[in-house]
C-alpha cells in the first residue's frame, strides 16, 4: 500500500542558464509530495500521518521554507539538486519494519516537477 502527503515551503535561489547567477526568486512556491510504501498494521495505516508531517516538518520544511536555497543547501539548485538531498534527509528515518520511502516529486511550478523513487538507487 501507498500513502501520499503533501507539503509546501517558499524559497528562493537562483536562476541556472543565465551565465550562473543571475537574481533570487522570492516567494517561489515549491510542492513536495512524500509517498510512503508499505504493510498497513491492524488499523489499517502504513504510517501515521501526524509522525510522516512531524518528520517532513523538521528534515526539510524548517530548513528551507523561506530560505536563500543556495545558501542554506550549498549547492546548485536545481529542482533535481533539491530532490536528491530531501530523499537523502528523508530516507533514513522514513525506513520502519513496515513501512520505507517510496517516491518524491517535487514540483517548481504547477506543470514542471522532478520525481525520484527507490528505483533510482538500485
Amino acid at each position: 500500500m501507498k500513502v501520499t502527503k503533501i507539503f509546501t515551503f517558499d524559497s528562493a535561489h537562483n536562476l541556472i542558464n543565465y551565465n550562473g547567477k543571475c537574481e533570487e526568486l522570492h516567494g517561489h512556491t515549491y510542492k513536495l509530495e512524500v509517498t510512503v510504501e508499505g504493510k498497513p498494521d491492524g488499523e489499517g495505516m502504513v504510517i501515521d500521518f501526524v509522525k510522516l508531517k512531524e518528520i517532513v516538518n523538521e528534515k526539510v520544511v524548517k530548513k528551507l521554507d523561506h530560505k536563500y536555497l543556495n545558501e542554506v543547501l550549498e549547492f546548485n539548485t536545481t529542482c533535481e539538486n533539491i530532490l536528491l538531498w530531501i530523499w537523502k534527509e528523508l530516507e533514513p528515518v522514513l525506513k520502519g519494519d513496515n513501512y520505507h520511502l517510496y517516491k518524491l516529486r517535487l514540483w517548481e511550478t504547477p506543470t514542471s516537477f522532478a520525481e525520484i523513487t527507490e528505483k533510482d538507487f538500485v
